[in-house]
């Protein structure tokens, strides 16, 4: 993980910078853009880096439901959206709204901001709509990409958007994505994408801060068993039920 640029984890731009992207997410779904990125990126997913996806059918077909992954790669988005035909609605840091292009291609295709390390109200509001609307938001369970090479801890985010809209919540374990920067030295990662059972969680309105983190943890604590068995005994153990359950 040495090859990890320097992270810059608040955004110095104001708010006002990102209310066209939020107000957009908010009216309107993903559109064409999000089509066409899934299938340039589905080849390279499914060739090169082997994406296997387990109990897929653990999400919804339909109705609001919260994804809520680890995550070590920025691929990480596309790996959970191969295997589902709804179409994902991404929580991202802003960074990634740096120029117009990506700006467009995010906003298109299913992406809205979290200003990190401040506090963004607009980025839960948005994330409540949409799921009020009946969609599947994506929220990393720790907050951004791990940095170590293994798991890092629950963030209070999905805590807190689980509680505020009711939604259920699909821990998602992604084991091997890691790797993926290794593709500059023709090393692709075999990458497996497992889905856990739904979590549900009585609405609270205003839940404390130690309130949201428990929830969290409750959910990455699945997303920690489902990893550590992928990790111990490998995806076809995973497969078959061979593999016992890993507590950390």
């Amino acid at each position: 993980m040495a090859d990890l640029k320097p992270q810059v984890y608040k955004d110095a731009r104001p708010a006002e910078y990102f209310t066209r992207f939020h107000e957009r997410a908010r009216s309107r779904g993903p559109d064409w853009v999000y089509d066409v990125v899934r299938v340039i990126l589905t080849p390279p997913s499914l060739l090169l880096y082997r994406c296997l996806s387990i109990r897929a059918e653990h999400v919804p077909t339909s109705g609001p439901v919260i994804l809520a992954p680890n995550h070590f790669s920025n691929w990480d988005h596309f790996f959970c959206g191969i295997y589902t035909r709804r179409r994902i609605r991404f929580m991202a840091k802003s960074q990634l709204f740096s120029n117009p292009a990506g700006e467009f291609i995010f906003s298109h295709g299913g992406v809205f901001p979290v200003r990190r390390g401040h506090h963004d109200e607009e980025a839960f509001i948005t994330a409540n709509t949409i799921l009020d609307q009946g969609g599947c938001v994506l929220i990393y369970a720790e907050g951004g990409r791990s940095r170590t090479g293994g798991l890092g801890q629950a963030r209070p985010g999905v805590g807190r958007v689980a509680l505020e809209s009711g939604a259920p919540v699909v821990p998602v374990a992604i084991h091997g994505s890691q790797g993926v920067r290794s593709w500059r030295r023709l090393r692709f990662p075999k990458v497996t994408v497992q889905y856990g059972e739904p979590l549900t969680f009585p609405v609270e309105t205003g839940p404390s801060r130690e309130r949201q983190l428990e929830v969290a943890e409750e959910v990455f604590s699945h997303v920690r068993e489902m990893y550590g068995a992928l990790e111990q005994n490998g995806r076809r153990a995973v497969i078959r039920g061979e593999a016992r359950p890993v507590h950390s």
